[in-house]
């Protein structure tokens, strides 16, 4: 089928005799056969989002079908790559054009040449079900590739190769379904914006585990859930996405660098690959995918960015895998909706955005959450997506919209970010809608009183923040010294336990066990204080700079494999209340 151009706009094509097409089919565009997405289908016109740059379109060439909406890859040779918004290998663009994006390569994904050793796990007879794993690839030093049935596909084995070295376009098995003979490659093909299939959508009961103190105890993350991060300019959102990417306990990372700046995006393409991951001392993109799909790349594309990365970590949490997904940023996702938008001249909302924005926010979100797969194992995608409200402001329609469909939201502050608090999140607007369904688990591995431990902290901290509003009138010396003991441990609870340093060895992560003891070091002062303070002892004397040097330090001085130095900290406070009040009877 052929149709043939009636107007350019940007990235939007309208054709005619586009009879035959169907929605969100994908087509060839142009002499250069540029890759585009039937988005309105009117009789016998159609309008076209481009995913390349159109420079150069004339009136009157031809749109070809492919019979096929837009779909990617999925096989092996995903890991440890970068692709553009809808999957082209950005090194492998970059040999055949150095430094910039041609337009017409046509959609090049996976490496069809580069050899694999394959172990198949299944013979002559054997019924496959969808999901069903056939084969085996060592994909990467960490990561097992399972080579699963298509979703839709079952049936007899009636072939299977030896195992040995083939490309992702060798037919290893052959199936007979309804009578036909299937071939199975290495590889299936997913429409980006269907979620793939379930058993069986599990509750969440297990923690991302992240090793930053502010996120783990006060607002946890869950495996299978979704969080956002929203945060005005410098307070630290990529940084924050970084920690997670590195140290949280998620088998496998997708980073989607969604319109962000090329500077930042190139930061993350050379610091990703140097980075090693803590589990295993081997480099961290052996169990990473980055896509990036910069400010100044096509914008459509940019649309279809979110719809890659989720695609691919359905995929591998369909082997079996927690993955989770890193967005940076949704709000540059749609502020590319809503210039596409602009071009179809369809009726503004709010600010500009289309209509459709809260569903298309709400569509994303939804295909997190902890299953049960076809082939019996249990997985999860869990996501998690910075939004970049300009000036701050938290009421814009990207993140209140967010807010309405994710469970964990962490506010970046401003003045938390030039105060140099890092991470900036602000523990007065933050929450985290897990805390009931992660209760059990914590009890379980952690401690029985840590979540009232994070309580008994959490209220400090707000009644801290109405002490300090009676400061800024009336000064410090005339609270009583009961409230004057709240603001000087909420000061040490922030400093010593919430600021967190990104580049230091020791505190760049913290594991869950360590947390507490500091969590709870921090609580002996506070109550043995409060009974000094009862007995009349002076602030002054109580604040002793000795023993808060070692409670602010203890973050750096403390092994991570030997929290017990915690312990003896915590025995030298009691020890010295206990000699204080003594002297002061």
């Amino acid at each position: 089928m052929e149709g043939n151009i009636i107007g350019v706009n940007g990235p939007v094509i309208k054709a005619e005799h586009m009879t035959g097409f169907k929605m969100r089919e994908m087509v060839m565009v142009g002499e250069k056969k540029l890759i585009g997405e039937i988005i309105i289908l009117e009789e016998d016109f159609a309008t076209i989002q481009v995913y390349e740059e159109t420079s150069g379109l004339k009136i009157g060439e031809s749109v070809i079908s492919t019979g096929s909406p837009l779909s990617l890859k999925l096989g092996p040779g995903i890991l440890g790559n970068i692709f553009d918004g809808i999957e082209r290998p950005l090194e492998k663009i970059n040999e055949i054009s150095y430094g910039f994006l041609p337009e017409g390569i046509g959609l090049i994904s996976l490496d069809e040449e580069k050899l694999w050793n394959v172990d198949i796990t299944v013979k002559p007879g054997d019924e496959l079900k969808q999901g069903h794993i056939y084969a085996t690839v060592q994909e990467t030093e960490t990561i097992v590739h399972k080579i699963m049935v298509p979703p839709g596909v079952s049936g007899r084995v009636t072939w299977a190769s030896e195992s040995g070295n083939y490309n992702i376009e060798t037919v290893v098995v052959k199936i007979s379904q309804d009578g036909e003979d299937r071939d199975l490659k290495l590889y299936q093909y997913w429409p980006v914006r269907n979620p793939r299939p379930v058993a069986d959508k599990k509750t969440i009961f297990k923690p991302l585990i992240t090793g930053q103190r502010i996120i783990d105890i006060f607002f946890p993350l869950a495996k299978g859930g979704t969080c956002a991060i929203p945060g005005g300019f410098g307070t630290g959102k990529t940084i924050t996405q970084h920690q997670l990417a590195k140290w949280s306990d998620a088998d496998i990372i997708v980073y989607i660098g969604c319109g962000e700046r090329g500077n930042e995006m190139t930061e993350v393409l050379e610091d990703f690959p140097k980075l090693i991951d803590p589990k295993t001392d081997l480099p961290l993109m052996n169990r990473t995918v980055l896509i990036a799909n910069t400010s100044n790349m096509p914008v459509a594309a940019r649309e279809a960015s979110i719809y890659t990365g989720i695609t691919m970590a359905e995929y591998f949490r369909d082997m079996g895998y927690h993955v989770a997904i890193m967005a940076d940023s949704t709000s540059r996702w749609a502020e590319a909706l809503r210039e596409i938008s602009g071009r179809l001249e369809e009726m503004p909302a709010e600010e500009g955005y289309p209509a459709y924005l809260p569903s298309r926010i709400a569509e994303f979100y939804e295909r997190a959450g902890y299953v049960e797969n076809l082939n019996g194992t249990e997985g999860s995608v869990t996501v998690i997506g910075a939004v970049s409200p300009a000036g701050g402001d938290f009421s814009e329609p990207v993140t209140q919209n967010t807010k309405r469909f994710v469970s964990a939201f962490l506010g970046l502050d401003k003045k938390l970010a030039y105060a140099r608090h890092y991470p900036a999140i602000n523990w007065l607007s933050s929450y985290s809608g897990y805390l009931t369904l992660l209760r059990d688990w914590y009890e379980e591995n952690v401690a029985v009183d840590i979540m009232d431990l994070r309580a008994k902290m959490l209220k400090l901290l707000y009644e801290e923040n109405k002490l300090l509003e009676i400061v800024k009138l009336v000064g410090e010396d005339v609270l009583p010294d009961e409230q004057r003991l709240i603001i000087e441990v909420a000061k040490c609870l922030k400093v010593a336990f919430l600021q967190q340093n990104a580049y230091n060895a020791v505190d760049t992560y913290v594991p869950l066990d360590k947390q507490y003891k500091m969590l709870k070091a921090i609580e002996v002062f506070y109550d043995n204080g409060n009974l000094a303070v009862k007995v009349g002892i002076p602030i002054s004397v109580i604040m002793n700079k000795e023993l808060m040097e070692k409670l602010y330090k203890m973050k750096y001085n403390v092994p991570n494999d030997n929290p017990s130095l915690i312990d003896d900290l915590v025995k030298e406070v009691a020890s010295y209340f206990n000699e204080l009040i003594e002297k002061y009877k």
